[in-house]
């Protein structure tokens, strides 16, 4: 280890400039357009899949970056662009993360390639782990894996819900039950590959902010996929469920299971997305708040407006200092033993609830229109306290590790 240093290196600063620029020429002029349609905008994928962004390598690289730092300014710039596009860019990533926390080796090699695909063929995946009635409570979750020993298949059946890509993806990563009396440990991760009979899309959500990515149902109705599509492998498995029981018995330990693996690992990079998304509308509001100009001066020179730029600054800040340091952890294989992950989750997507609304005030009657960008930032900012763990459910997590 180096000396410590916030500096981010050449590479980091050329990767972040290369991303702001896309960002601010790219995903900003469509934006409204594709909010307004509510649609994926394959158009911006494809663009993004031409120039490298949309691609196993730029997020693999940004994942294997050394300092931990690749992935949360990735995520920042992207969604200082506009969050909904950015979900539908990134969106892939939360399965091909599912693959590389449980998979082996080969499945890893096999799979992620194809959730992708390249620039002349944009491909998709969808990470299907909550349910209509297991959401927060992952433990009643109800979709059930069956191994068909003859056939060496398991079968699922069940409705996953809230599933960014879902139905439309090409390749789906969902999380089943493959043993009930175990709760949720007794879960694992399956590949459900391109045209499996038996997956479809159910309703298509309808939302309040990051409209331009697809949220839906996945309905899979005797879905049979082959044996090796269970990720980590049935032998893998069959030792941990054999664990699980033990210490069941023995009034045991938690063990970890599919889903929460895929969500650790993700949180400071949700927390990364909040950032670029307060950080977007405090910046509006700052612009705005020296060019407006009431009573004979900028609105800027007013206290009540000032002091609540300065308290925008200094809490986008905070919370990218936290999301850093989880990331940093994470990668340096440093125990969140204080729940560091959820902390940076939970901080930065409450700062960015509070300053993309606080925007809104200071943009005045502006800030409640259209014609402004910081109403649709303050929607898609309402997102971020509720996906991959409520806002509850972080405070729960870290008052947990807390009281150990």
């Amino acid at each position: 280890m180096g000396e410590f240093t916030l500096e981010l290196n050449d590479d980091q600063k050329q990767v972040r400039d290369w991303l702001h620029g896309f960002a601010a020429d790219v995903m900003r002029p469509a934006a409204a357009e594709w909010d307004e349609r509510e649609e994926t905008p394959w158009p911006i994928i494809q663009e993004a899949a031409k120039i490298g962004i949309y691609s196993l390598d730029f997020y693999a690289q940004q994942f294997f970056d050394p300092t931990g730092l690749g992935i949360p300014v990735a995520m920042e710039e992207l969604f200082w662009g506009d969050a909904g596009i950015a979900l539908s860019i990134v969106g892939t990533g939360l399965a091909a993360v599912g693959v590389l926390a449980n998979g082996t080796e080969e499945q890893i090699g096999t799979w992620v390639p194809q959730m992708y695909g390249d620039a002349t063929d944009v491909k998709l995946a969808a990470f299907c782990s909550s349910e209509p009635d297991a959401g927060s409570d992952v433990a009643s979750m109800r979709t059930r894996a069956v191994y068909d020993e003859a056939k060496d298949e398991w079968v699922l059946n069940g409705t996953k819900t809230w599933a960014t890509n879902g139905g439309i993806a090409n390749v789906h990563v969902v999380v089943a039950v493959v043993d009930a009396e175990l709760g949720s440990k007794g879960h694992a991760s399956f590949i459900v590959p391109p045209n499996t009979h038996g997956l479809s899309q159910g309703q298509k959500f309808q939302k309040h902010g990051i409209r331009a990515s697809h949220t839906a149902e996945v309905v899979l109705e005797d879905v049979r996929i082959p044996g090796h599509c269970l990720l980590g492998g049935k032998e893998k498995l069959d030792e941990r469920l054999a664990r699980a029981r033990e210490k069941a018995k023995a009034g045991g330990e938690r063990v970890k299971n599919a889903a929460m693996a895929t969500f650790e690992a993700s949180r400071p990079a949700v927390g990364a997305m909040a950032v670029g998304t307060a950080r977007a509308a405090y910046e509006v509001a700052l612009d705005y708040a020296k060019t407006r100009v009431q009573f004979g001066r900028p609105i800027i020179e007013n206290q009540g407006v000032a002091f609540q730029l300065a308290d925008m600054a200094t809490q986008i800040d905070a919370a990218r200092l936290l999301v850093w340091r989880a990331s940093w952890m994470a990668t340096a294989g440093k125990p969140f033993t204080a729940a560091e992950g959820s902390m940076s989750k939970l901080y930065a997507s409450e700062v960015a609830k509070q300053v993309t609304a606080q925007a809104i005030q200071i943009l005045g009657g502006n800030g409640y229109t259209r014609e402004y960008p910081v109403e649709r930032m303050h929607r898609d900012a309402a997102i971020y306290t509720i996906f991959e763990g409520t806002s509850e459910i972080q405070r729960m997590v870290i008052s947990r590790a807390l009281a150990k």
